[in-house]
């Protein structure tokens, strides 16, 4: 495990391990170095038919996304519709930009297999940048064919994710015995339980942490209506709530990436928007955690 005191160096060193803006720099390798901090979930909020969507609106919360430097997009089998939108509405070009994460939720190896070569096939991608085992579902079966199909360049990445809180000592055990390359859990300014080991282990394993449920589904919305901003929010160069939770969580040195999901376009506008100026440092958080706990 991390050490204690590891951990309090690297949160003495976060303003300067994370850029000024807030971003990192060109993203056309599409390495962990170079992702955007902001990505794009796409849970319920893309689960349309593009037979009858408005294909439209869809394409232009993407170039919202993309113009703002988004880049990882994240999907799923049990997203329904969403990764055959996604393969409608998205523009040859901004493939060129996309970091394009899936997942594999079902029991067994050959349906595991099907479901993947599916899901390749929905998004028009030859290859796709991550895949996930959803949920820890049948992860001892999947690993293995994700492995190989690393190793043959059908993907790029994988890992395993889990969400709302939960499985929390399953994953921990998975990352200290499986070489994984990205794991993906629920962590914002209301549910810090990842603070604890998750994020202190990715860091010691060098293990990618995309952050789900960054507005815990709504519910930090929720908390703070009514209640304006603390003035000193413009530290940190924030405007809106949404900026708010959105840097706190990718201010923290473990995060690699939150993936917010929006089907709103003054929404996705908002959430980038959390990629611009001043990050808070270590004090800061504190300083944040105590004013959203007072509310």
């Amino acid at each position: 495990m991390l050490k204690r005191r590891q951990f309090n160096l690297i949160m003495s060193q976060l303003p300067w391990l994370l850029a000024a803006n807030g971003t990192l720099t060109s993203v056309d390798a599409k390495t962990i170095d170079e992702l955007p901090k902001i990505g794009m979930g796409t849970w319920i909020t893309f689960d349309h038919d593009p037979a009858t969507a408005d294909l439209n609106h869809f394409k232009a919360i993407l170039n919202a996304f993309f113009t703002a430097g988004g880049c990882m997009i994240d999907s799923s089998p049990m997203y329904g519709f969403a990764q055959a939108l996604l393969g409608k509405v998205l523009s040859k070009s901004q493939y060129e930009a996309l970091f394009a994460a899936t997942k594999v939720w079902t029991p067994g190896k050959q349906l595991g297999v099907e479901q993947m070569e599916q899901s390749i096939a929905l998004w028009g991608q030859g290859q796709m940048d991550l895949m996930y085992v959803h949920n820890l579902l049948d992860w001892q079966t999947h690993l293995p064919t994700l492995r190989d199909w690393q190793a043959a360049g059908r993907i790029k990445n994988y890992g395993v994710t889990t969400s709302h809180g939960r499985r929390h000592a399953e994953l921990i055990k998975i990352m200290q015995h499986e070489p994984l390359d990205y794991v993906q859990f629920t962590y914002n300014i209301m549910d810090r339980e990842a603070e604890q080991y998750l994020l202190p282990l990715a860091a010691e394993k060098g293990v990618k942490a995309v952050i789900n449920r960054p507005f815990q589904g709504g519910g930090l919305f929720a908390r703070v209506r009514g209640h304006s901003l603390p003035s000193w929010a413009s530290e940190i160069e924030c405007k809106t709530w949404a900026q708010f939770f959105l840097k706190f969580i990718i201010s923290h040195p473990a995060v690699t990436c939150a993936i917010p999901a929006t089907s709103q376009l003054n929404h996705m506008k908002d959430n980038m928007m959390a990629l611009k100026g001043a990050l808070p440092d270590a004090s800061m958080r504190v300083k944040m955690v105590a004013y959203f706990e007072q509310i």
